[in-house]
């Protein structure tokens, strides 16, 4: 089955994931060491280092958790949204619940809602030994993609 006018859902996920393993250089989510590993429109997950990624305490920081959901949420909007769409977020907001010092943080993301012209994920991310570390909400904003 092909989509008219874009690549099909099954392609689009397989160039999300090949985007985010191997990133241009300056990219956000390939800088800070984020790797997909799952996606589709209802969930998303990814990892990332805890190592890179801290405030000066060495503890990981706040920021990063939150690029790493923005990421995660951002990624699921656009699969829902579908070919010839992106997603904007426009609000995002986060609890950050205990410290991680050492190995990867791990984030699901998965959506509650999926509108036209919205869509929201929860996002929850954990540690090695799969302790709540924060917990995230993202909203998108759904619209066509500009075009030029």
């Amino acid at each position: 089955m092909t989509h008219q006018g874009g690549p099909t859902p099954q392609r689009q996920r397989a160039e999300l994931i090949e985007t985010f393993g191997g990133g241009p250089e300056g990219d956000l989510a390939s800088t800070m060491g984020i790797e997909l590993l799952e996606a589709s429109p209802e969930r998303v997950v990814g990892r990332m280092p805890v190592k890179g990624n801290t405030q000066p305490f060495g503890l990981l920081h706040g920021g990063a958790s939150c690029v790493l959901a923005e990421s995660l949420g951002s990624t699921g909007a656009v699969l829902h949204a579908g070919p010839g769409r992106i997603a904007v977020g426009v609000e995002i907001n986060a609890t950050h619940h205990r410290s991680a010092t050492e190995g990867y943080v791990t984030g699901v993301a998965t959506r509650v809602h999926g509108g036209r012209t919205l869509a929201t994920y929860d996002i929850v991310i954990t540690d090695d030994q799969g302790r709540r570390v924060c917990t995230a909400r993202l909203t998108c904003m759904l619209r066509d993609k500009p075009t030029g």
